[in-house]
């Protein structure tokens, strides 16, 4: 049984096949889409544990797709890999680094789209969660800019965590090394 379920956006049947492919076998369940509305309908009726995303798509475009992620607190939590053979059309849209997503540039092999993944899990988890409207403005302006510092803080807290968890264990590997 899959404990994972990933959606790959992408007009190329190549390029869905190739990513189901390259993840390991039995951990993930695919579910495809070939266009933007198929994809964004998908995302919203499996609520998936990562997107694979298509920057060019036909009927709604991989940045049409993102935007309406971004409108919904409880889909902009879920990890996000971005895939386009132009990296410069991404950037148009996209200040780089990429924050709370990962880029992958097409062509890519296992290794580099099983990197994407974890980068992407991993920006996903130092994203600040989503504060709904109502009761953002409940408090008013002030409570909201405390609540958005809080959060900011939080975030930034969250990524120095992440850091020193793998500083940690690049030290572990090292010294487990060192003693073979």
């Amino acid at each position: 049984m899959a404990s994972h379920k990933i959606v790959v956006i992408d007009d190329s049947a190549v390029i869905r096949n190739m990513v189901r492919d390259m993840l390991p076998k039995g951990n993930f369940e695919v579910l495809e889409a070939k266009d933007g509305v198929q994809g964004i309908n998908l995302i919203r009726q499996e609520r998936p544990n990562l997107i694979m995303l298509d920057f060019l798509l036909p009927r709604m475009s991989g940045w049409e797709v993102f935007q309406q992620i971004q409108t919904q607190p409880e889909l902009q939590s879920i990890p996000l890999v971005l895939m386009s053979g132009r990296r410069e059309e991404v950037t148009e849209k996209f200040q780089e680094p990429f924050e709370y997503f990962e880029f992958v540039q097409k062509p890519f092999d296992q290794r580099i789209l099983i990197d994407a993944i974890k980068a992407a899990m991993s920006k996903a988890k130092r994203r600040p969660a989503a504060i709904p409207a109502p009761a953002a403005a409940a408090g008013g302006a002030a409570a909201s800019e405390d609540i958005q510092a809080l959060t900011a803080k939080v975030a930034k807290m969250q990524a120095e965590i992440d850091a020193l968890k793998k500083q940690q264990a690049q030290i572990l590997a090292f010294i487990k090394q060192k003693l073979k």
